[in-house]
């Protein structure tokens, strides 16, 4: 096995994780990137449960915890600005033991740094034709020049072109709303600190770490599937626009500065649900295998959680069947969650607001506040660590 080749498509998070395990084996790898480096757009995101114990098993955990956000406050607010509640972020995300929170392409860089010398990285190219046969996988390229690989891995996200050119086309599974994030001026001066705003079928939400420093906004709508041309960015900001028309706060200044974010970002909240994750000697990961919707929070650990399973099970007998088995129902259990979480990420008619307000306002004065949110996240605890590391 230390002469297998194998061609990862794709740098994100589960695309270097799994390069990680695969070099520890010995194996010669190769990870193609569209883009001309590492992404530096992005958003934070959880790594929870089991997935802290793959960051342990690779020595990582440590670097992993000081770039943490560090987030200390989440506040509601009204139309006007006025808070509604404040409360401890570690309260209201449910972090418990190791869990942690770090910007995307922190992490990113974290496990790319870790495999640079051992991997081969090529960015600023992708897979163009995939030909799967006895003797391997033979690839061309957009630019390169045609490779022959043992193995061919598509950790190349809800979109995945890799699980297009061998499994055709995949219909996902429309969770009801759409999501953008993008990078506007820091207006209200965060510092470690998240501020939610809530209308009905909308939700708003912006955080930053240091009040120098630009923030992220993401607006969260209600709706059915849309015809959207995932090319047309044009587009896609006019349906931003038209769904938080005249929504008061801060949403006019966040939809003035979207033609300035460098990293406008829009798509639906999707599901990728295959009956198998492999075909040949390809194989996908993270989520091109089984995306659970951003509502779920869990996208990144699951990419962990599957790039140690399939570090180890890939090129063994029956290798692609065993990492199935084994991810499976660990990943089922997180796409309910994600199921379950997109119908609370979307707030509801006015009533349902004003309900939900008026717990977080009279939350901070509960004397056994700690105990009521457990009961309430016990559902994604029981998702983050379905799976014995």
């Amino acid at each position: 096995m230390t002469n297998s080749r194998v061609l990862i498509s794709g740098a994100g998070i589960g695309g270097p994780a799994l390069a990680f395990w695969l070099a520890e084996r010995g194996l010669q790898v190769t990870v193609v990137e569209r883009a001309e480096g590492l992404r530096e757009a992005g958003y934070k995101v959880d790594v929870r449960g089991s997935a802290t114990e793959v960051l342990r098993k690779m020595g990582l955990l440590a670097a992993c915890q000081a770039a943490d956000t560090g987030m200390r406050r989440i506040t509601y607010v009204k139309s006007n600005g006025v808070p509604i509640a404040a409360l401890p972020a570690d309260l209201l995300m449910g972090r418990r033991g190791d869990d942690l929170e770090i910007m995307r392409w922190d992490l990113s860089r974290i496990l790319h740094d870790a495999t640079a010398d051992r991997v081969e990285y090529v960015f600023g190219d992708a897979v163009d034709t995939l030909q799967d046969g006895p003797e391997g996988v033979d690839v061309t390229f957009e630019k390169g020049a045609p490779r022959r690989f043992d193995y061919v891995v598509g950790a190349d996200g809800l979109h995945s072109a890799t699980r297009r050119k061998v499994m055709g086309a995949t219909p996902l599974s429309h969770l009801g709303a759409y999501i953008s994030i993008y990078t506007v001026p820091n207006l209200l001066g965060l510092e470690r600190e998240e501020v939610m705003y809530s209308r009905p079928g909308r939700l708003v939400f912006a955080y930053a770490m240091e009040p120098d420093q630009p923030a992220r906004v993401g607006l969260t709508f209600a709706s059915p599937l849309l015809d959207v041309d995932r090319r047309d960015v044009a587009g896609q900001k006019a349906l931003v626009r038209a769904a938080f028309a005249g929504q008061g706060w801060k949403v006019p200044e966040f939809l003035d500065a979207m033609d300035d974010a460098p990293d406008f970002y829009f798509d639906s909240m999707s599901q990728v649900e295959l009956p198998s994750w492999s075909a040949g000697r390809v194989a996908l990961l993270g989520d091109a295998a089984h995306c659970p919707a951003p509502a779920s929070g869990q996208g990144t650990s699951l990419a962990l959680v599957g790039a140690y399973l399939l570090g180890r099970h890939l090129g063994t007998p029956g290798g692609f069947s065993a990492y199935e088995r084994a991810m499976r129902p660990y990943a089922e259990k997180n796409l309910a969650f994600g199921r379950k979480m997109a119908k609370d990420m979307v707030p509801g008619g006015r009533l349902s607001i004003a309900f939900r307000n008026y717990g977080m306002r009279t939350l901070k004065y509960h004397p056994r506040k700690e105990q009521m949110i457990d009961r309430i996240l016990a559902p994604m605890h029981e998702a983050a660590n379905a799976i014995a590391i």
